[in-house]
């Protein structure tokens, strides 16, 4: 049959009952609005926590770890070789925290096509000392501009400027926590001592704040220059290679890899944060569910307008069929009928689902755990929108095609003869 015809016959159908057609429409509208904006915001929200994270932990961690040897004397004794010998409080390996020949690995690695940057670091054990107090803390000597580049240091660095770490001798950006436990204004002089005794004073010029409260309390920042003078060792010593890769999948890969390859232990950006991994992976499944079950639901609206619909065109339906219009062309009519209230209802509900997703990320939001978070955090990513007109027009073609299975089976001579 004629499709433009066909086309006018749906239309004048859905003006007919126009009040249960915009019901519907509405009904699809709010359906895809709630998906939009639940997904935008909680995948907003994902990444935000993840960021947290990510943008402060490199993609694999080169270092080395304090063991007990796997091997002890007795091990090697030929007397005792092919025995089971049992050792009790077995000593770490006699082994330092320096990676050794760490200039030649880091060269070696931005050379690696995997490979978007490396960043040095050292980890030093200190106490703050306060008075007749010391509090534990931990100073991370760090390559300025490349953990700026690589990291967005500077980005957590809530007071002060980041690169007067590397431009001031002898100087700290101390965590948010530590410097409230300290009163430490910047300008200031501190003094730190290390596990071994050694002494060497201060100077804040900065204040870093994560979003990690506990971190916070005892984390501070200084330049490698200063670490290595702290700690009373050479220009060449380094205890941690952060590497930043092109693709972070492939971290536990090249991890396994350069582990074995340079004899260092290596960690993976997956298996050292998996928590927040499997809360991002349950946060996301939830607002697929309650928007698909929003869509499903205004199907059903749907399916129960069309059925009525129906029920009070048998008359209608009866002499479409009686004047030569076959089973299939009065189910491409009611099936049209679904699409459009689906189209119509799904353009809407994207249009509103963006604009209400701009509203909220207008929204003031600020806490002092979270210092680069300004408003609520909403990810605009067009995969959301292409899933919701999907669903929409998946949704509402099923409902339109069981009551238009119904309809193209009804006989008109029943119909007609029961008037």
């Amino acid at each position: 049959m004629n499709l433009k015809l066909l086309t006018s016959i749906s239309k004048s159908l859905l003006l007919a009952r126009w009040k249960q057609t915009l019901v519907a429409a509405i009904g699809v509208t709010f359906s895809i609005t709630m998906f939009i904006t639940l997904l935008s915001f909680m995948s907003g929200l994902n990444d935000l926590l993840d960021g947290l994270i990510v943008n402060r932990t490199p993609h694999v961690r080169l270092y080395n770890e304090i063991q007990p040897s796997k091997k002890q004397p007795i091990d090697l004794n030929s007397e005792y070789k092919n025995h089971y010998n049992f050792v009790s409080s077995v000593k770490p390996k006699n082994e330092l925290l320096q990676i050794q020949n760490s200039g030649a690995i880091m060269q070696m690695l931005k050379h690696d096509e995997r490979v978007l940057g490396v960043a040095p670091k050292i980890t030093a054990q200190v106490f703050y000392n306060v008075g007749n107090i010391d509090l534990t803390g931990v100073i991370n000597g760090i390559d300025v501009e490349a953990e700026n580049r690589l990291f967005l240091f500077k980005d957590y660095v809530t007071a002060g400027n980041y690169i007067d770490l590397k431009n001031t001798p002898n100087s700290i950006i101390l965590g948010k926590g530590a410097a409230e436990k300290m009163l430490a204004n910047i300008g200031d002089v501190i003094q730190v001592t290390t596990t071994k005794g050694e002494r060497l004073q201060l100077k804040v010029v900065g204040y870093f704040q994560s979003g990690l409260q506990d971190i916070d309390k005892v984390q501070s920042y200084a330049s490698m220059a200063t670490t290595q003078k702290l700690l009373g060792e050479s220009n060449a010593y380094v205890t941690d290679i952060q590497i930043k890769l092109k693709d972070i999948l492939t971290a536990p890969k090249v991890a396994k890899e350069l582990g074995k390859l340079f004899d260092l232990e290596a960690i993976d950006i997956q298996t050292a944060n998996s928590q927040f991994e499997t809360g991002s992976s349950v946060r996301s499944l939830i607002s697929y569910a309650v928007g698909i079950t929003l869509l499903i639901v205004a199907g059903f609206g749907i399916y129960n307008i069309l059925n009525m619909m129906i029920y009070e065109k048998m008359d209608s339906i009866a002499i479409l069929k009686a004047t030569g219009f076959s089973g299939k062309d009065v189910q491409k009519i009611f099936i049209g009928i679904a699409l459009t209230i689906g189209l119509f209802g799904g353009m809407l509900g994207l249009l509103f689902g963006f604009g209400l997703s701009q509203l909220i990320d207008q929204i003031p939001f600020n806490t002092a755990a979270l210092p680069t978070v300004k408003t609520y955090p909403i990810n605009y990513n067009p995969k959301f929108y292409l899933i919701g007109t999907i669903f929409s027009i998946v949704t509402t073609y099923f409902a339109g095609y069981f009551p238009s299975r119904k309809a193209s089976k009804i006989d008109p001579v029943v119909i007609i003869r029961g008037k």
